[in-house]
């Protein structure tokens, strides 16, 4: 192990503790007392802040203190974080879009100058390409709070009418350049999916709402996913066919290969039957319904629509 992964490694071992000795880190790390001795002076230097306890089998007390541990990271591994920093720009909307341009100038400050050239050279000649987020969401961290404090809120769910809604949240996720949330409705106690964007006037709820714990919304989630999509479906599709379902699909479907042929297998319910024809209508000519009938004379109509709107 070379020295500074060493002292990284040793600053990881240390973090959390109260005091150590030198047998501690000859021990943990296959060093001699010698090595030991030098390596305790520069996890000082490097801001480790500890004292010395005189005395036989002395130790070193540290201080506790709410700084992160000092990590050293190689060239490639200090190129991926900022890579990674730069595709976070496309999703404009998240709970900590704020801290972003902080956490990338403070990192970036913190490189040698011939490091900064580098890391600029790659920012300038790679790209990350993906769907930035249809709307603005603003809520978003309001949503993550509520997850994180198990509170239940109140909100105005406008995606058909103005609707009333009191629910739980259970997570966020973003797919396709939309936020969404798993939550349990409380007035009706039915588990949904949930657009973010859909969401005003979120407010803590009355405490009548008695919050559901992890465990119980886990059920929730592990019931609605195995029973709540009760009508099955599978459609064929062309070999590009495969490959738009690879670049875009939902957990309700599936990619199965018969006789070196491609299928969509999967189940649905009733009320998301438009969205089912709108995804596979995105397919364009790359997909055949096969069942069930109600899904293939849903699609086909709405082709009918499509070619109408071209008289």
């Amino acid at each position: 192990m070379k020295k500074s992964e060493r002292l990284n490694q040793e600053m990881i071992f240390l973090k959390g503790k109260n005091s150590f000795q030198l047998k501690d880190l000859m021990e943990q790390f296959g060093i001699s007392k010698r090595t030991a001795i030098r390596d305790v002076q520069e996890l000082e230097s490097m801001g480790l802040a500890l004292y010395t306890e005189q005395g036989r089998g002395g130790s070193y007390q540290l201080l506790q203190q709410n700084l992160l541990v000092p990590i050293y990271f190689s060239e490639a591994e200090i190129q991926a974080i900022f890579f990674a920093i730069k595709a976070l720009d496309l999703v404009s909307s998240t709970p900590f879009d704020k801290s972003y341009p902080q956490i990338r100038k403070k990192l970036f400050e913190t490189l040698p100058q011939n490091q900064q050239i580098n890391v600029n050279k790659i920012l300038e000649v790679v790209s990350y390409h993906h769907v930035s987020p249809i709307n603005k969401v603003d809520n978003l961290t309001d949503l993550l709070e509520s997850i994180l404090h198990r509170k239940v809120i109140s909100l105005t769910y406008t995606q058909f009418t103005n609707q009333k809604m009191t629910l739980q949240i259970f997570d966020l996720f973003y797919r396709n350049g939309l936020w969404f949330c798993n939550a349990i409705n409380m007035d009706t106690e039915r588990w949904g999916v949930f657009r973010c964007d859909y969401m005003k006037e979120i407010k803590k709820a009355s405490l009548s709402y008695k919050p559901y714990s992890k465990n119980e919304m886990n059920q929730f989630l592990t019931i609605y996913e195995n029973e709540y999509p009760d009508i099955k479906f599978k459609c064929k599709l062309t070999s590009y066919g495969k490959e738009l379902f690879l670049k875009r699909h939902y957990p309700n479907m599936r990619l199965v290969i018969e006789n070196n042929d491609s299928f969509i297998v999967g189940s649905y319910n009733n009320e998301h039957l438009d969205y089912m024809v709108q995804y596979l209508v995105s397919l364009g000519k790359h997909v055949e319904v096969l069942s069930p009938k109600e899904l293939k004379e849903s699609y086909l109509s709405e082709l009918r629509l499509i070619l109408q709107s071209y008289d």
